[in-house]
């Protein structure tokens, strides 16, 4: 039969054992690992509607974002067509009923119909 001693000393060498055992899974450095970067996609552009109907523009003015897209649909029963104001520098072709002609804002902008220059509208690029 063993002493008190050894079974002692046997036990204090198992729980020391079993410490380093649980202290040494404890203190091993942690890995950070970073954060896997996120693909930042350019925003798609958003499509806003204007409508021409009854000789006018609806909505006569319209904000948008550099980039989006405005659609002009002709809702009238005659021709129409959308020219920049100020220096010609773009103009659809006479849209007839139902067709649809699409603009990508850039600035800011007057337009108005060439063929009935009393119809008006404007593009606020924000």
């Amino acid at each position: 039969m063993k002493n008190h001693k050894m079974i002692l000393r046997d036990s204090a060498c198992i729980c020391l054992l079993f410490f380093l055992l649980f202290m040494s899974s404890c203190s091993s450095p942690s890995e950070k690992v970073a954060p896997e970067p996120t693909k930042t996609e350019a925003p798609k552009p958003v499509v806003h509607l204007i409508e021409i109907k009854q000789m006018k523009f609806v909505p006569a003015e319209i904000k948008v974002k550099k980039g989006d897209e405005v659609a002009f649909v002709n809702r009238d029963i005659v021709a129409h067509d959308v020219t920049e104001e100020s220096h010609k520098a773009w103009n659809s072709s006479p849209l007839a009923t139902d067709q649809t002609w699409v603009l990508v804002a850039t600035e800011t902008v007057n337009y108005y119909c060439s063929i009935h220059p009393v119809m008006k509208g404007k593009i606020v690029v924000e």
